[in-house]
């Protein structure tokens, strides 16, 4: 068909309606369709082509939008997600298989999978594991692993809901369908039209002194609304999150210590910063380190930490060198990991806008009470002059802890008094954003002659870049994780968090426990061949039980599950040992192998307080709300906080209307991370309900039994075969209430890192099979079967889930990813894993309770990548004899470590 339209403008058919817009034809396609045809379900994480997140149906056919200019869609068709679950009924069944299956996590992703799937289904090729990774292929996922959205576009033509239920049924996401329908809002979604932009001034060297130039001029010239640098910030120009290490600037003075870093911002509309003179600054670039070795000999790179030495760990327990000397059997080793970006899909966003004498910002976040105090220090008010309200978040994973762009917008609101808006590029996100420490460890274990731990010892030096962030919680997280979940007598763990001129390095998935997994376990695997054991039965026989003391001291009566763990994995190890001998016997170029390993977290922070709070209450008219402040980054806070609840009040999960997160109304849940959530804001909800139950027995008068349900205007109680309905008093406000809290029983730690530092450890066992070619150093994999302790599956969706989610991070730790400051700034340089890199995964759901956990729960987040890369690493071992001791483990280190070893 072909659309008339005025010069500068651009018609087409947008989901089954014909638009003219205004546009430029060169302009984006993605950008046309989000700012101006408003169609916000296009989503934007790379403008490169390389997420497929804004996918859409140009005449049926599947085309990545930021790769097209506008002017290419004149008189012609374009569907998006939301258009086609509101339009097509094949659209609407893969949006409701997505919600059984709980394919959609952080739903970043979701509109261009969605969007791919239904350009398969129409065409009406057969559906197969490899047709759907085929035609998805093109659009990556953070957070799922990919194996749940395959399930779901298999199972499109299935119309099955998902049952409804409490603690322990998989029900489907509580907000999950705004993300498969396309509703879903997320940071870059919801700035107000009329916003002006900001955009952020950054040093383009490491390391570099600086000087401004005519500023005032340069504003003037250009037509812009504001420039921002140190001298506008009316509080304190530094943030963080571990108190006495908030030492980021939120824009540098004198010197920028990284690639990245901020030095000004300029505020206006976009037009004015598209045509924006070159920034007035001169740069003096100077000597940088990047690396904790270059660091030694460069000075101090930091005005505040001698040595440039930002904290160090420990944990000792008997004497490791005496055990060590006396063992039967000594295995060592070097292991280093480099940086590792968190590659969310979405990049960092936010928005602004004065109200009197308080500050609003909606943005993507993971902890919104701290940025809310981090912006009163910044902007020099009181934390309840400053409302956080997040968005949907897509994907954080422990970067979006940490203030990105919110101080910016922040600043630009308050001395322009008019709504601002930012959006990182791809590029500014990875150059800017933290990472996962680097690591160096030498590591030694000793075992006596019968196979049993006698003793460790452990040295970590962690690159934590130019300023603290979460560098004190990997320092000193590390050495009590160090040992792995193993009975180990004698122990001692040390490390240091060294400042470089890197972004800095900051919260990943795990806090540092992967990065000393990839030693230890493949130590474990050496000393179980120096002892002829094999490799499972030694870690069986020397994990950790109940009534053990860890390496800190601490004992727990009940919930340590490794050794079932491993049990649960006996059958396939046996299974996979047979077939990788089998296979070997024929074949010579290409090599099997089976590798195991372990791991351990402790959930919440690290022998502190650590509590959350949950607030739920009925109003006038009988709606029962619960006031939920853990932010649900796609991991399923939302669904598994509000299924505790629901059981402890004795309710269904339907009759709960969510409310927040927000500073404002709902109260301090903590901060998404440390695999909290589940465990600690699942206690608060569940003391919550309990609390809202007896308020609401004792109104009725009825026994404990009692059966709730909630009414128009009342709440009806049945108890042994009588219904007593309890009116509600009309009025403002909430009819009842109830607010509860939970804060993890723990204690310091000693000198020598003795004490009890967390309630709740979680563990897992995880084995995988894979295939390396001999002769080009190239690994596929085949399976990974995954054994987590959980204490008790609150959602069994939401494990399986979060388990093929955090394997897929493990392999890209193990086999791809590495950041390269300065080199790695965009997602076809820097790899993560695609569809096509994920093998089957199996999950296996251990239940072995918990004494401190809701229901017996424990968390699992972090838990679920621990494992993967030392299972991967011990898998290559045990099929080519060559052990990688620098990760990621790519073809040419594969194939030089087998070059090494004579083969």
């Amino acid at each position: 068909m072909s659309l008339d339209a005025p010069q500068g403008h651009i018609g087409f058919t947008l989901n089954g309606a014909e638009i003219t817009v205004p546009a430029d034809p060169a302009m984006r396609l993605s950008e046309m369709l989000r700012e101006t045809a408003g169609a916000r379900d296009v989503k934007v994480g790379c403008n490169a082509g390389d997420c497929g997140a804004c996918t859409v149906l140009l005449d049926g056919e599947p085309v990545c939008a930021c790769m097209m200019a506008s002017g290419q869609v004149q008189g012609r068709t374009v569907e998006t997600q939301a258009g086609l679950v509101a339009d097509d009924l094949l659209a609407e069944r893969l949006a409701q298989s997505f919600q059984r299956h709980q394919a959609a996590q952080c739903g970043i992703c979701t509109p261009g999978m969605m969007v791919s799937a239904v350009a398969l289904l129409r065409s009406g090729a057969k559906l197969t594991e490899e047709s759907v990774a085929d035609a998805l292929g093109g659009v990556l996922c953070r957070c799922t692993g990919y194996r749940k959205i395959i399930a779901a576009v298999l199972d499109a033509s299935d119309t099955a809901p998902l049952a409804e239920g409490g603690v322990g049924a998989p029900v489907a996401r509580l907000d999950g369908w705004p993300k498969v329908a396309g509703t879903e809002r997320f940071g870059d979604d919801v700035a107000p039209a009329d916003a002006l932009v900001v955009r952020v001034i950054r040093s383009p060297y490491h390391r570099a002194g600086f000087r401004f130039g005519d500023l005032e001029t340069f504003m003037e010239e250009n037509a812009l609304a504001l420039v921002l640098t140190a001298m506008d910030v009316p509080g304190e120009n530094r943030f963080g999150v571990i108190p006495g290490f908030e030492d980021q600037p939120v824009f540098a003075v004198d010197e920028a210590r990284f690639k990245g870093e901020a030095v000004a911002a300029v505020v206006g509309t976009p037009e004015a910063l598209d045509g924006m003179d070159p920034f007035p600054v001169t740069w003096e670039e100077r000597t940088a380190a990047l690396t904790p070795e270059g660091a030694a000999e460069a000075g101090d790179l930091h005005p505040d930490r001698a040595g440039n030495v930002m904290c160090r760990g420990r944990v000792a327990r008997g004497s490791a060198a005496e055990a060590l000397a006396e063992a039967a059997h000594v295995v060592s080793g070097d292991f280093s990991t480099g940086f590792i970006e968190h590659g969310y899909i979405e990049p960092e966003a936010a928005s602004a806008r004065r109200v009197g004498d308080r500050i609003e910002v909606q943005c993507c976040t993971q902890a919104p009470y701290m940025n809310r105090d981090g912006l009163a220090t910044i902007l020099g008010l009181a934390p309840e002059a400053v409302r956080i309200l997040p968005t949907a978040t897509g994907g954080g994973f422990g970067s979006k802890l940490d203030l990105t762009a919110q101080p910016y917008v922040a600043l630009a609101a308050w001395h322009l008094n008019r709504p601002v808006r930012i959006t990182y590029t791809r590029a500014e996100s990875i150059a800017s954003s933290t990472k996962r420490h680097p690591s160096e460890v030498h590591m030694e274990i000793g075992a006596d002659a019968e196979g049993r731990i006698v003793g460790a010892r452990f040295d970590g030096i962690f690159n934590t870049g130019a300023y603290a962030s979460w560098g004190p919680t990997v320092a000193n997280r590390v050495p009590i994780h160090a040992s792995g979940p193993y009975l180990t007598p004698n122990y001692e763990a040390n490390s240091a968090g060294i400042h470089t001129n890197t972004a800095p390095a900051g919260a990943f998935r795990g806090f540092g426990v992967p990065q000393s997994a990839v030693a230890q376990e493949q130590l474990y695997d050496m000393l179980a061949e120096a002892l002829g054991l094999d490799r499972l039965e030694f870690r069986r026989r020397n994990c950790l039980t109940n009534g053990a003391p860890t390496v800190t001291g601490q004992v727990f009566e009940t919930g340590m599950g490794i050794d079932a763990c491993f049990d649960a994995l006996e059958p396939h190890w046996t299974r996979a040992l047979a077939d990788c001998a089998a296979f070997n016997a024929e074949s010579m170029g290409i090599r099997r192998g089976v590798g195991i390993a372990a791991g351990w977290y402790g959930c919440g922070n690290t022998s502190i307080s650590n509590p959350s709070t949950i607030r739920a209450g009925v109003t006038p008219d009988g709606e029962l709300r619960l006031h939920q402040g853990a932010v649900d980054i796609g991991q399923g806070a939302n669904t598994v906080i509000a299924q505790i609840f629901a059981e402890a009040l004795g309710v269904p999960v339907s009759q709960i209307t969510l409310v927040g997160p927000d500073t404002d109304i709902t109260p301090d849940a903590g901060k998404t991370s440390a695999s909290r959530q589940t465990y600690i804001t699942g206690n608060a909800a569940r003391l919550c309900g309990e609390a809202l139950r007896a308020q609401i027995l004792r109104l009725g008068n009825v026994s404990d039994a009692a059966r709730i349900s909630f009414e128009e205007g009342g709440i009806a109680l049945s108890d042994a075969g009588t219904t007593v309905r309890v009116e509600l008093d009309p009025g403002e406000g909430y009819a009842l209430e109830a607010v509860e809290s939970y804060d993890p029983p723990t204690t310091p730690l000693d000198e020598n890192g003795q004490g009890d530092p967390y309630a709740v450890f979680g563990t897992a066992a995880q084995m995988c099979e894979l295939e390396v070619d001999m002769a080009l150093g190239t690994v596929k994999l085949l399976r990974i079967v995954a054994a987590h302790d959980v204490g008790r599956a609150i959602n069994p969706l939401l494990v399986e889930g979060q388990i093929e989610g955090g394997v897929a991070q493990g392999i890209g730790l193990a086999l791809m990813e590495e950041f390269l400051p300065g080199r790695t700034e965009n997602l076809h340089d820097y790899l993560i894993p695609t569809i096509g890199d994920v093998p089957a995964i199996e999950s296996l759901i251990i239940e072995s309770g918990d004494a401190h956990g809701p229901y017996g729960a424990k968390g699992l987040g972090e838990h679920c990548l621990i494992p993967t890369a030392p299972a991967i690493l011990n898998a290559i071992a045990h099929a080519t004899g060559a052990r990688i001791h620098h990760l990621p483990a790519t073809p040419d280190r594969v194939r030089a470590a087998i070059l090494s070893t004579g083969a």
